[in-house]
């Protein structure tokens, strides 16, 4: 059974929007376009003209770099518009629930407080390294459940889910609700993708981007894969014309370029950076704990968080405050050996060295 049946009977029913046709070397007279463009930017579309309502150049794309079929993939804004996009199309307001495990990240309950879904969370332990229990999200799930979220590493612990976990998790909910795998950091974790997994389970959804390995956060495009009836569905939900021209022809050249075969050096560097860091920062007398990181940041907890991000901004570096679930945290990104420098010399400068 494709999971499309637990979708919301409104949005099966929805058609996708139905653009005036876009060929090239014609007189485009169909869309109620401007005929001239005043836009500055040398583009090869010109920007009086609508964007393709699917940029299928860029799907294709993004198809090969992630390892699934065309069909199977719709792209986003970022990962966020495709998590925005499966809760509505999912998630009946007032009716449905979705599972997460948390700490996670903050955008899952965004999305499910503005369509009115409830949230059913399942509390990671610090004391056993923030990790995802599978055992946990099945026994939270009920007959109202209809996604159950899984960031992987996970924002913003940078805990990885066992793959073998992740399975029994598909296989005890096939039929039952979608399982949506966050892939955002993955490039970073020494782990693949799920992706492979997408035949044996029609429950799963994955979201991708190109925001973090690739460098690109400024140009907002990642993917939903699932599926084909589901990236149907997740198509007509989706405004048209969602990827600009100029957006649309950046991710073009940097996914056909070798821009993208760079990715892995990046991500060689960043980790090393990464491992560099773990060292230094437990220098510091302030570090209370460290947590292992399969990710491009570090959660680190301290004596007086607040006070630490306020001083570190005051000298012009800038490090993510946490509370709530995680009391006197912080999230360090891993920047470029010379951001990475700047904010351990700021840290020397402030005097808690031990």
């Amino acid at each position: 059974m494709s999971i499309v049946g637990l979708a919301r009977p409104g949005i099966r029913a929805l058609h996708a929007y139905e653009a005036g046709e876009q060929v090239d070397d014609t007189v485009r007279l169909n869309a109620n376009e401007s005929p001239d463009s005043l836009a500055a930017g040398r583009f090869r579309r010109p920007l009086n003209r609508y964007p393709e309502v699917r940029p299928e150049k860029v799907a294709r794309l993004l198809a090969s770099r992630f390892g699934c079929k065309t069909n199977e993939l719709l792209v986003t804004r970022g990962s966020s518009e495709g998590i925005d996009l499966v809760i509505r199309s999912f998630c009946e307001p007032r009716r449905d629930s979705l599972v997460l495990s948390e700490p996670s990240f903050v955008m899952y309950r965004h999305f499910a407080t503005v369509q009115d879904a409830c949230i059913i969370e399942v509390p990671a332990e610090a004391e056993r390294d923030f990790a995802i229990d599978a055992d946990a999200l099945l026994a939270a799930c009920d007959a109202t459940t209809k996604l159950v979220f899984v960031c992987s590493p996970n924002n913003p612990t940078g805990t990885l889910m066992p793959r073998a976990d992740l399975e029994r998790l598909l296989e005890a909910l096939t039929g039952r609700c979608a399982v949506v795998v966050d892939e955002a950091y993955v490039e970073f974790g020494g782990e693949p993708s799920v992706v492979d997994l997408l035949p044996r389970y029609e429950n799963l959804v994955i979201l991708r981007t190109l925001s973090k390995a690739l460098g690109f956060a400024g140009a907002r495009c990642g993917a939903v894969i699932a599926h084909p009836p589901v990236i149907e569905m997740l198509a007509a939900v989706q405004a048209p014309y969602a990827l600009a021209t100029p957006v649309v022809e950046c991710v073009e050249d940097a996914l056909e370029a070798d821009a993208a075969a760079g990715t892995s050096s990046l991500v060689a560097a960043i980790v090393d950076e990464r491992r560099r860091m773990e060292s230094a920062l437990m220098r510091f007398g302030f570090i209370r704990k460290m947590w292992p990181s399969h990710a491009n940041f570090l959660l680190v907890q301290v004596d007086d968080a607040r006070r630490l991000v306020d001083d570190c901004r005051a000298r012009g570096v800038l490090i993510r405050y946490f509370g709530g679930q995680l009391p006197e945290c912080v999230r360090i990104s891993i920047g470029s050996p010379e951001e990475n420098d700047r904010l351990l010399a700021v840290l020397d400068a402030l005097g808690i060295r031990c």
